[in-house]
C-alpha cells in the first residue's frame, strides 16, 4: 500500500481515518513522518488527534478537505491523513521464533483477496489476541489504506506475515508444535469437538472458493462451524470470529477449572 505523500514527500505507507491514525499515534508513533489534517471545525476525536500529534512533536499540516480528497482518491480519510515510514517486516523465520517463543495462536488466510475482510479478519485476530496474521505472497489482498481502515488499528498490533508457499509454512509451525485446524465446509468434524487448547493455527479458506488442496493437506482437522438457519456459510471474517473466540473459550474454561 505503499503511496507518495505528495510532492516532496518520500515515499511511505499513507493512510487515513481516526481509529487508524490515532492507533498509530498510540502504538507505533516512531513510523510517523507527518500528519495531515482538513481544515475547519475539529470535533473531538480529531482534537485528540491534534494534541496528540502535538505531544508527540508531529509535523502537523492544515489543508483544505478537497486537497486531501485530490492527493489521495478513494480513501475514507474523515479529515485526517497520515504519512508514515513503511512497518517492520515479519518473515517466516521470525514468525517461527515468535511461536518457538510462546506465540499460542495464528490466523492463516488462504486466499482472501477482498481487503476489507483482510481488515475485519485482522480486527477479530487482534480481539481474540492472535500474534500472526500469515497470508500467501500471490492471490491475496494487500494490506491496502481500506483494509487499514476496516482494521481499526489492529494493523499495527499484529503482523501480516506473508509467505510464498503456505502449505510448507503450516508444516513448519506443526514442527513447533502447533496443530493446524482448517475451516472447511464440507468436513465432517464440528468446530467445537477440535481440541483448541494446544498453541493453534486457525486456517480460513478464500471466498467462495475454500481451502486450496495443497493447504487442506497440510492441516491437522479439518472442521464445520455448524449453521441453523438456512445460509450456507458465513462471510470469512464472521466465520474468523467464531473460530477464534472458539479457542479462546476453549482455553478459558481449561483455566478457570485450573483455579482454586
Amino acid at each position: 500500500m505503499s503511496r507518495s505523500g505528495g510532492k516532496g514527500r518520500s515515499r511511505g505507507e499513507a493512510f487515513g481515518g481516526i481509529h487508524a491514525v490515532a492507533s498509530l499515534l498510540e502504538r507505533a508513533p516512531e513510523r510517523i513522518k507527518s500528519l495531515q489534517l482538513a481544515r475547519g471545525e475539529v470535533d473531538a476525536s480529531l482534537q485528540r488527534i491534534l494534541e496528540r500529534a502535538g505531544a508527540l512533536g508531529v509535523a502537523v499540516e492544515r489543508v483544505a478537505r478537497e486537497r486531501l480528497d485530490q492527493q489521495h482518491p478513494g480513501f475514507q480519510h474523515q479529515g485526517v491523513i497520515v504519512h508514515c515510514a513503511p512497518r517492520p517486516v515479519v518473515d517466516e523465520r521470525e514468525l517461527r521464533e515468535r511461536v518457538e517463543r510462546g506465540l499460542d495462536l495464528v490466523l492463516v488466510l488462504d486466499g482472501v483477496t477482498d481487503p476489507h475482510n483482510l481488515g475485519a479478519c485482522l480486527r477479530t485476530a487482534d480481539a481474540a489476541g492472535a500474534g500472526a496474521l500469515v497470508v500467501p505472497r500471490h492471490h491475496s489482498a494487500p494490506l491496502t489504506p481500506a483494509a487499514i481502515k476496516v482494521a481499526s488499528g489492529a494493523a499495527e498490533t499484529v503482523p501480516v506475515v506473508s509467505v510464498g508457499n503456505l502449505a510448507r509454512t503450516l508444516a513448519a509451525l506443526k514442527e513447533t508444535g502447533m496443530w493446524a485446524t482448517g475451516l472447511d465446509g464440507e468436513a465432517q468434524e464440528v468446530l467445537y469437538d477440535v481440541d483448541l487448547r494446544p498453541p493453534a493455527a486457525i486456517v480460513m479458506g478464500a471466498e467462495g472458493e475454500g481451502l486450496r488442496r495443497l493447504t487442506r493437506e497440510a492441516c491437522d482437522h479439518l472442521a464445520h462451524i455448524p449453521m441453523a438457519g438456512t445460509v450456507e456459510s458465513l462471510n470469512v471474517s464472521v466465520a474468523t470470529g467464531v473460530s477464534l473466540f472458539e479457542v479462546r473459550r476453549q482455553r478459558r474454561v481449561v483455566t478457570a477449572g485450573n483455579i482454586g
